[in-house]
């Protein structure tokens, strides 16, 4: 037998392990701060860049893309040599994906605190960070494709299978989900508008939660949980079964995230159909992964790295449970836009996330430094103190979200609202954010202790760049049963078109309609386009952020539409690029505040929330009653929208400028009649344009927004 010398490349794994550490305390760092910022309004520091609208994306793609994101890179490039019994493709192309990828997270958190943002959950990144994410991508797929190809081992294991899903889905979901119409380079509209929008948005957010945080860490459980136990996977058959399924299933989920939404009811009923399917095949992974211990759970009283792996896989169980039930319409009335989603996604990125990663770096780090870990007690301890950390964050936010969605709710016998009031509901649930807060922090130490135990543990052995190996050079021959599932495991690239074609199935049945059928989105007669000082105040609510903690969309409940006002039509968001209907109401809904309040009111408002609303926890903005706005981009703004196809006359944006310098300066003639001075081209008089014009374009019931 021809036996082949080469080495694996641990010192890729090396840069996205310390990458991995660094980030995830950065985005846990900021996380803390988010988590007092929310109740304490001063740690804001009445600053442009440091607002809880700002760092909240900073936060959570901190967390998904730079700390995640680097440790799946770090598990894939360790576990895919040895799976294949080979090198990685090209050093040069691993190269690229590492510095790429840290590129970009640069560049991310720079334009996120810069207020350049799209908006879009997950997707905050203007389109030249969307295109080097896509180059690094791309690259990143070559090599893992290339990987494939030169293999020595044939059968491509479980693993791998999920590494491929990973490769080809996220490439679909990002692609389509950015594409966008450039103002400037720093400045884009989504090619998609309101109902659309918010189904592309949703069928990638919830996939990018399935492709990107679940099933590569599927994978890496697939592979490093076995390793640990040294025992093999319980079921092979289960494995086929969990993965087609799965990525088959997972790609319809995303329109349960919208809900007694104006998108039509079919795609709704779409969304919780699959949602419930789920069920199956995500706790079939689940159970394979913890019967894998059968017979080996004693060591996992004595070995923290299966302490970790154990409870991860446990938590993947319970979030899996808990989204298709939150798909269950009943249930997505009372917990949609409370602080019970947030305790819902913790569960799923502090558990099944955090603990998966923690457990493969404490497995990681002593065999590629030819050694053993330091301390496991230290382990043993920062496992204790990561799940307290996840206890005490999630329980008060389910408990918070329950008595928000109640308070909601509440009438008296006199058939009002018992808490007209939004702010009353806010004032309540603080007690909760202060643990959570706490919370929050205990992890966070839970992670410096690993920090300093990996550490020491590093110091303690001695690095091996490059591992020395052998293999057959053409992977040991098996009789075996054919079989039509052996067969494709033996070809890569087959098995990524195949998987291609599962996942855009889902996809396309849900978009296509909403597309070309014209019954789908309704037109209204009464909503016309956004006048260019609106125009200009929508893009400064997005650079905001304001969506973060504000929704624009009335759902067809008593209590709202006393509450706020008509119910949202769909027809409301023809001209949206992008939607902003939100997924968290730390705020009232906005979408019928226009014309409820005066001028005076919104501008003392944003001044310094609490002069209009005792005890608001909203930050103040008090730089956008000095900062002037900009018209340089309006006139290529309106040109972008026609092309997008809001109807705006040709030739309009030569006048554009003009039509906004005169709202501006009847905005400020009504200001000073109030006794407040403000020049019209300050950027609060635009903010104000687009918040009076929210909801007017129908006719709707005034009721009392606080």
């Amino acid at each position: 037998m021809n036996v082949e010398k080469f080495s694996y490349d641990n010192q890729i794994v090396k840069l996205f392990v310390i990458a991995t550490v660094i980030w995830g305390i950065v985005g846990m760092t900021v996380g803390v701060l988010i988590a007092f910022q929310i109740y304490i309004p001063a740690l804001n520091f009445d600053f442009q860049y440091t607002t809880f609208g700002r760092m909240r994306p900073l936060h959570t793609n901190a967390v998904i893309f730079a700390f995640v994101g680097n440790a799946i890179f770090a598990g894939i490039y360790y576990s895919l040599q040895r799976l294949t019994k080979a090198r990685m493709y090209s050093d040069i192309l691993s190269k690229i994906n590492f510095w790429g990828w840290q590129l970009i997270i640069v560049a991310v958190a720079v334009t996120y605190t810069l207020g350049i943002t799209t908006s879009k959950e997950y997707a905050e990144a203007e389109w030249p960070i969307d295109i080097m994410i896509t180059i690094v991508w791309v690259v990143f797929g070559m090599n893992l494709i290339g990987t494939l190809i030169k293999r020595r081992e044939k059968h491509m294991y479980v693993a791998i299978w999920f590494y491929i899903a990973t490769f080809v889905t996220v490439a679909v979901l990002h692609i389509v989900n950015s594409l966008e119409l450039p103002v400037s380079l720093f400045k884009s509209y989504s090619v998609f508008a309101g109902v659309q929008d918010a189904l592309v948005e949703w069928w990638y957010g919830h996939n990018a939660v399935a492709f990107f945080l679940t099933t590569p860490f599927l994978g890496l459980m697939y592979y490093y949980l076995p390793k640990a136990a040294n025992r093999p996977i319980y079921s092979y058959r289960l494995s086929i079964l969990h993965f087609w399924s799965l990525i088959f299933i997972y790609i319809w989920a995303g329109p349960h995230h919208l809900l007694y939404s104006a998108l039509p009811d079919w795609a709704q009923s779409l969304g919780v159909v699959f949602s419930l399917m789920l069920i199956a095949p995500s706790w079939g992974g689940m159970l394979n992964g913890l019967l894998t211990l059968r017979g080996a759970w004693d060591r996992v009283r004595d070995d923290p790295v299966l302490k970790f792996f154990v409870v991860a896989v446990t938590a993947y169980g319970m979030a899996t449970f808990e989204g298709p039930m939150l798909a269950l319409k009943n249930v997505n009335a009372l917990a949609h836009f409370t602080d019970w989603i947030p305790a819902h996604v913790h569960i799923g990125t502090l558990g099944w996330n955090g603990l998966l990663t923690f457990g493969m770096l404490y497995w990681l780090v002593p065999k590629m430094w030819n050694t053993k870990l330091y301390s496991k007690k230290l382990a043993t301890s920062h496992f204790w103190i990561a799940t307290l950390g996840i206890v005490v964050w999630v329980v008060p936010m389910y408990w918070a979200g329950i008595t928000q969605s109640l308070m909601w709710k509440e009438f008296t016998p006199l058939g009002v609202l018992q808490y007209p009031n939004f702010l009353e509901t806010v004032l309540q649930i603080v007690p909760m954010y202060m643990i959570r807060s706490i919370g929050g922090s205990i992890y966070l130490t839970g992670v410096l202790i690993m920090v300093y135990n990996l550490v020491k543990t590093a110091k303690q052995g001695n690095f091996v760049a490059n591992e020395e190996t052998e293999a057959p050079a053409l992977g040991k021959i098996e009789k075996e049963k054919k079989t039509s599932h052996r067969w494709i495991e033996k070809r890569p690239v087959q098995f990524a078109v195949l998987t291609t074609f599962v996942i855009l199935i889902g996809g396309l049945v849900e978009f296509i309609p909403t597309w070309l059928i014209k019954s789908n989105i309704p037109t209204i007669e009464s909503v016309k386009p956004y006048t260019p000082l609106e125009l200009e105040g929508r893009d400064i609510y997005i650079r905001e952020s304001c969506n973060s903690c504000h929704s624009q969309l009335v759902r067809p409940f008593r209590s709202e539409t006393e509450r706020y006002g008509e119910y949202s039509k769909a027809g409301e968001f023809v001209y949206d690029h992008p939607f902003l209907w939100g997924s968290k109401r730390t705020g009232p809904d906005l979408h019928r505040i226009g014309g409820k309040y005066s001028n005076m009111w919104h501008y003392l408002h944003m001044q310094n929330p609490r002069q209009m609303s005792p005890g608001s926890l909203m930050p103040s903005y008090s730089w956008l009653l000095e900062q002037q706005l900009s018209t340089d981009l309006t006139p290529t703004k309106i040109n972008v929208m026609r092309t997008l196809g809001v109807p705006y006359k040709e030739g309009y944006e030569d006048q554009a400028v003009s039509d906004l310098q005169s709202q501006a300066q009847d905005i400020a003639d009504d200001l000073l009649e109030s006794g407040i001075i403000v020049e019209p081209d300050k950027e609060i008089v635009a903010l104000i344009a687009y918040l009076q014009r929210l909801g007017t374009d129908i006719k709707v019931k005034q009721t009392e927004n606080k």
